[in-house]
């Protein structure tokens, strides 16, 4: 029987991959704080994820002139909505950016772990250990 590598680590490496681009994301936000009229952005990496995995919650459209909800489509930047914006019109909250930034590279670290510890699954079952 054979072992589809891509089925068995599709999800690991989506989640990787994800991550590394929210770690972009976050590190722009971090670097363009003090940018005149800069909007943060961000991405809903739960709804990006859901849409890489093909269970995307889209709207049923029942009639053709019916659109979808704003925000739908997966991976898309969002602006972050900022609780004060600056006089200059930016919305980098540097403390949300950092506290962001660091959550999202703990989740990477797990997520390499998992990667990890299931490429050893694989491994081990290959050798028939």
């Amino acid at each position: 029987m054979a072992i589809g590598f891509e089925r068995a680590l599709s999800v690991h490496a989506q989640t990787l991959e994800l991550r590394s681009r929210r770690a972009e994301i976050l590190a722009a936000n971090l670097a363009n704080a003090d940018t005149p009229n800069y909007l943060a952005r961000d991405i809903d990496f739960k709804a990006t994820l859901s849409g890489l995995s093909g269970r995307e919650n889209a709207l049923k459209v029942t009639h053709a002139v019916h659109m979808q909800a704003r925000g739908s489509a997966s991976g898309e930047l969002l602006y972050r909505t900022p609780a004060q914006m600056a006089i200059d019109g930016n919305t980098v909250e540097e403390e949300q950016e950092k506290s962001a930034f660091a959550d999202n590279a703990m989740r990477y670290q797990a997520s390499l772990r998992l990667l990890g510890n299931r490429v050893q699954g694989l491994l081990s079952a290959i050798r028939g250990e």
